[in-house]
């Protein structure tokens, strides 16, 4: 399959910046590698560094997104299925652009689903996914080249363990479809049902259990295991047209044995398998 790993290294308006440093890491980590060893077509390309915004969180953030969108249709054009590799999972926004998807699979410990209105910390990134689907900083997301927002009934989320109070009451008033990881064979379904054409695969890697992998400051207990991991996203390609996928919350600092880089390989070379099944 011809692949292109897109780097979009910020985090919280930084570049290269603890997650921001995580894009790299994987990368020289071996994974372009391992994918080429497994017959695929492997193009590396990163977005240009955003100018002049002196590292302002939201401004930086969105200016990612539209420099991922551009790189995302680009390769597209080319014949190639996109990877982008981020820090933040905001920058899912501008993949989700870039392919014009119309539903989501969102992978995380995490909902993403705060907006400025409920937000206790004023963290952007745990609004990512409340962007996504359009309820929150419209006037910016539409400054994200072919950005529509997802029908909130478009929209799976998965392992989602730490959740705000008010992301529960938000979710509680959204048709999104909840499930665990263990669930996604059965929940797919919903999905299905609504003969989506283009869906957008997000994998925040901190869904995972960091008994066994640890990638960030911020896991929650509990958690699958990378395994299980694995086969919920092979069951996705599988299941639904899957256009593109984001990676991101990659931070290599908390990550001493390199445990990151060769589980993530393993799980991209799963789920392309499974897309080449069909």
């Amino acid at each position: 399959m011809k692949l292109s790993l897109i780097l979009a290294p910020y985090d919280s308006g930084q570049r290269e910046h603890g997650f921001g440093k995580g894009p790299e890491a994987l990368i020289t980590g071996g994974l372009a590698e391992t994918l080429t060893m497994e017959g695929h077509d492997v193009s590396v390309t990163e977005i240009d560094p955003i100018k002049d915004l002196d590292d302002r969180e939201i401004a930086t953030g969105f200016a990612v997104c539209r420099a991922v969108a551009g790189k995302v249709a680009a390769s597209r054009g080319e014949g190639r299925f996109p990877i982008v590799l981020a820090g933040n999972c905001l920058t899912a926004c501008g993949s989700i652009a870039g392919e014009e998807a119309d539903s989501i699979i969102w992978f995380d410990q995490h909902g993403d689903i705060n907006t400025p209105e409920t937000s206790t910390h004023g963290f952007l990134d745990g609004m990512a996914l409340a962007t996504a689907l359009g309820l929150c900083w419209r006037p910016m997301a539409y400054t994200i080249h072919d950005f529509n927002p997802v029908d909130p009934a478009r929209c799976m989320l998965v392992g989602a363990r730490d959740l705000d109070p008010e992301e529960k009451v938000v979710l509680e008033n959204l048709p999104v479809i909840r499930a665990e990881v263990s669930e996604t064979a059965e929940k797919v379904g919903g999905l299905k049902k609504l003969e989506v054409l283009r869906t957008h695969l997000h994998i925040d890697l901190d869904v995972h259990d960091p008994d066994e992998l640890q990638v960030n400051r911020y896991t929650a207990p509990g958690g699958p295991e990378a395994e299980a991991v694995r086969a919920a996203a092979s069951c996705m390609a599988r299941s639904v047209p899957i256009v593109g996928l984001t990676l991101t919350a990659y931070d290599p600092a908390f990550d001493a044995k390199g445990d990151v880089p060769p589980a993530v390989g393993r799980l991209l070379v799963d789920f392309l398998s499974a897309m080449e099944r069909i």
